[in-house]
């Protein structure tokens, strides 16, 4: 079974997600952040602080107190990190200038200068790569190697790097599709295959290595 085929079946599956949830490309990347180790809904929940105190602003961000930011980052966990972390981000983002002077940047320098900052690792720098500024980056999560594994597509022990260009490699350098199927392997993975799978009525499971 091909990459394709697993995206085809889980659209027709699934239908079109319409991700990612955020109004900006700057809401984006601070969920991208905050996301880290934590579900969505709690995300929303600090994002929601941040607008209320009309700080959802890079420059807001970056002048806020630790304890503050950290006080409006709490239902997102380890809110005291997430807070150094969204500070770091955000003086580096304003001293290169901001989401256009950024988007001007080639993918692989804009990477490279996510990953300089302290707290932007593979997942987060390529979340906000595709779904900010749009560009043809695969996103590898837990849900990934999962689901990929399973079928049997890659081995989920291989490196974040590796597996990236695996799937890159094997499907057109397309934004609209990353993302598409991104957020369709999240949606299945929450819905049908789980640590321990519901296999009943899923797409896949002809194709799948691990049946419940």
């Amino acid at each position: 079974m091909s990459l394709q085929q697993v995206f085809d079946r889980l659209l027709a599956a699934y239908g079109p997600q319409g991700w990612w949830p955020g109004d900006t490309p700057f809401e984006v990347m601070v969920g991208a952040i905050l996301t880290q180790n934590t579900a969505w809904g709690n995300v929303e929940k600090a994002i929601a602080n941040l607008k209320q105190h009309q700080a959802l602003d890079a420059e807001v961000i970056a002048d806020t107190p630790q304890a503050q930011l950290a006080a409006w980052l709490k239902p997102s966990g380890y809110f005291n990190i997430k807070a150094t972390r969204l500070r770091n981000f955000c003086r580096w983002y304003l001293a290169r200038g901001g989401f256009e002077a950024l988007s001007q940047w080639p993918s692989d320098e804009l990477r490279h200068g996510l990953l300089s900052v302290n707290g932007v690792g593979p997942e987060t720098a390529d979340d906000m790569l595709l779904y900010a500024f749009e560009r043809p980056v695969f996103v590898i999560d837990a849900y990934t190697r999962r689901l990929f594994s399973r079928l049997g597509l890659l081995d989920a022990e291989l490196g974040y790097e590796t597996l990236r260009r695996h799937v890159e490699a094997a499907l057109p350098a397309d934004a609209a599709l990353f993302n598409e199927f991104h957020a369709l392997i999240v949606r299945h993975a929450k819905e049908r295959c789980r640590k321990r799978p519901l296999c009943e009525d899923c797409p896949l499971v002809a194709e799948c290595r691990v049946t419940a």
